[in-house]
């Protein structure tokens, strides 16, 4: 193949579900992938798994599949890469099974890759000299072990080249590098080594520019005027030759734009420091990367570097951390941000009377500035009638906001129920208190560490779809 198309279709667990049928259909696709993982999503996923052990995956996607299933019988070369597999990709990859044997497509190769799930062997690991140490401040684990509820590598693109050497039209993962759904059909189509540094990391770089969806196609761009439309804005589709390089635009038609303003943006979201972007596929240099404008919504991107990859794999782990909540009410009236803050240390007495303070608490004013520490909010034209022209003053209207977080459940509950008695024991203008009172919910927090590559080794499971539902 001379270049193959790669659409992402998703950037997390929430993103459009009209993207992945829309960029399927338009895209002329080789590969769709679907990006949905994020810390945050790893620990939901965690704490759903502990709930039922069939959960614990993206629910999403098999229901995406089954919207899928009548382009997937018109476009028979089409495959799907996804880590919508989170905590349990075998049982997402039976689900998605079930779908296509149900309608006509049970010869379809289904494959699982797991592997990154480090807390079964999580304690071996510690006693093979694994340290586990925070990667930021090298603290080690501590009794912060006795909390920790998921551990997983991030996996590269080997297990997902070892699936569609199998066959696999859909490959459902674990924790996989975002950018390694890309990597991974680039390798298998040109029959890349995997010691071929610069072109993989050059398919890196294209994954890296689609794998937070629409961001790299006008979606908070900070040039963006109501002129770049986003109701029916195009996800990105990388088109990879097999030197590395590529072509990033959108489907003809859509919404948004592919500038090198929109693919500079992207480029550099997230990636630290640009000459060693860390992935477990390879340590990639963005530092030499040039875009142009090839023409309308098609940007060239070229010049990427590589070098070996790291000898370590990256491991996101959660652990219990207490517990977190925030109510909201509407503060209206003469001087309403100064109305709120008094509120929010009203609430505060009341809760340190009681003795349950919480060890962390916030108030914010929003309205007001507090969302944008130190910058004006000074609002050009006839938009600026009833808003402040500047921090803390001037709002008719405002959102007051309590969030608190403590070890014990109790503390922060207490100050959510004393946020509605401001009602009528409080100042004039207390309002927008309808509804069900807000819970206290667990609080995962992260540590975020390595460990060697040979204590994390990719495991690939391909069956047809009906062998899957057997």
């Amino acid at each position: 193949m001379q270049h193959i198309r790669i659409g992402n279709a998703a950037g997390f667990w929430g993103d459009s579900r009209l993207a992945p049928i829309e960029l399927a259909r338009a895209g002329r696709l080789d590969y769709l992938t679907l990006e949905y993982l994020a810390e945050l999503t790893m620990s939901i996923l965690a704490h759903l798994k502990s709930r039922d052990p069939e959960a614990g995956y993206v629910s999403d996607f098999p229901d995406v599949v089954r919207e899928l299933l009548p382009v997937l019988h018109e476009q028979p070369n089409l495959g799907i890469i996804t880590n919508a597999g989170g905590m349990n990709p075998e049982a997402c990859a039976r689900k998605v099974a079930e779908a296509l044997a149900e309608n006509g497509l049970g010869s379809s190769i289904v494959a699982s890759v797991s592997g990154d799930d480090l807390l079964p062997t999580l304690d071996d690991n510690v006693a093979g000299g694994e340290p586990f140490a925070h990667f930021e401040t090298g603290e080690p684990l501590g009794d912060v072990r006795s909390r920790i509820v998921s551990a997983n590598a991030y996996l590269g693109s080997d297990g997902i080249v070892a699936a569609l050497a199998k066959g696999a039209r859909i490959v459902v993962t674990g924790r996989v590098a975002d950018a390694s759904l890309t990597v991974s059909p680039a390798v298998h189509e040109f029959g890349w080594e995997p010691t071929d540094w610069s072109r993989i990391a050059a398919a890196t770089v294209a994954g890296h520019l689609i794998e937070c969806g629409a961001q790299s196609t006008g979606g908070m761009y900070s040039d963006w005027t109501p002129a770049i439309s986003l109701a029916d804005v195009g996800y990105p589709i990388a088109e990879i030759a097999a030197d590395g390089s590529c072509v990033v635009t959108k489907p003809e038609g859509s919404g948004g734009a592919v500038t090198t303003g929109t693919v500079a943006e992207q480029l550099v979201y997230e990636i630290g420091d640009p000459a060693h972007y860390l992935t477990p596929d390879v340590d990639a240099d963005f530092s030499h990367v040039r875009l142009e404008q090839e023409g309308p919504d098609r940007v060239r991107v070229a010049g990427a570097r590589g070098n070996p990859r790291p000898e370590r794999y990256k491991v996101s782990m959660a652990y219990r951390d207490g517990y977190m909540a925030a109510g909201t009410l509407v503060i209206a009236g003469r001087d309403a941000a100064n109305t709120a803050r008094r509120c929010g240390e009203i609430v505060l007495e009341r809760v340190r009377r009681a003795g349950l303070l919480p060890e962390r608490t916030h108030v914010e004013v929003l309205g007001a500035g507090d969302s944008l520490p130190g910058v004006s909010l000074s609002i050009p034209g006839d938009l600026s009638a009833g808003v402040a022209t500047e921090q803390g003053g001037g709002s008719w209207e405002v959102v007051l906001r309590i969030a608190a977080h403590d070890a014990s459940r109790e503390k922060v509950e207490r100050v959510l129920r004393e946020m509605v008695p401001l009602v009528t024991s409080g100042p004039p203008g207390v309002t927008g208190y309808a509804g069900s009172r807000p819970k206290p919910h667990p609080v995962l927090a992260y540590w975020p560490t390595t460990i060697a590559r040979d204590r994390a080794v990719p495991k690939v499971t391909a069956r047809t779809a009906e062998e899957w539902t057997q």
